[in-house]
């Protein structure tokens, strides 16, 4: 009896997802603080410095590094990345993939940012609760 209970309540658990599940990252971890740092020019050694070995390079073209970014949280959500770099001897030449599309933008911003709005809205609920003489809130820029 108690195994057919124990059995039952593991299949409840699993069914209501309150069983963590890790989440899962391949590829290379591309952030946007790092593509914002690379400049047409960079030798091949600076490119490697800044943002890693790339995920595929090919030796029958040699002048095109691929970095493919995959993530996928715990709850489900799946995120891609795909930066691909075009060299012209040891130069980088030209970028493609390195501005995320707006939606993409807001919906994965980065820790400073996610801070900056938690300190910008703590601050704005501290001041509403504020008692004033004339009943009007100066909000801060």
């Amino acid at each position: 009896m108690r195994l057919l209970f124990l059995t039952f309540l593991a299949v409840a658990l699993c069914g209501c997802q309150l069983i963590y599940k890790l989440p899962t990252r391949q590829g290379n971890v591309i952030e946007q603080k790092q593509l914002d740092q690379l400049q047409t020019g960079m030798t091949r050694d600076q490119v490697k410095f800044l943002l890693g070995t790339p995920l595929s390079a090919s030796p029958l073209s040699p002048n095109r590094w691929d970095y493919t970014g995959y993530y996928k949280n715990p709850r489900g959500a799946v995120f891609n990345r795909k930066v691909t770099l075009f060299f012209e001897g040891d130069a980088l030449a030209r970028m493609e993939g390195i501005q995320l599309a707006a939606s993409e933008a807001t919906e994965k911003p980065d820790l400073k940012t996610i801070k900056a709005e938690e300190k910008k809205e703590q601050l704005e609920t501290e001041r509403a609760a504020e008692k004033t003489d004339t009943g009007i809130i100066i909000t801060p820029k």
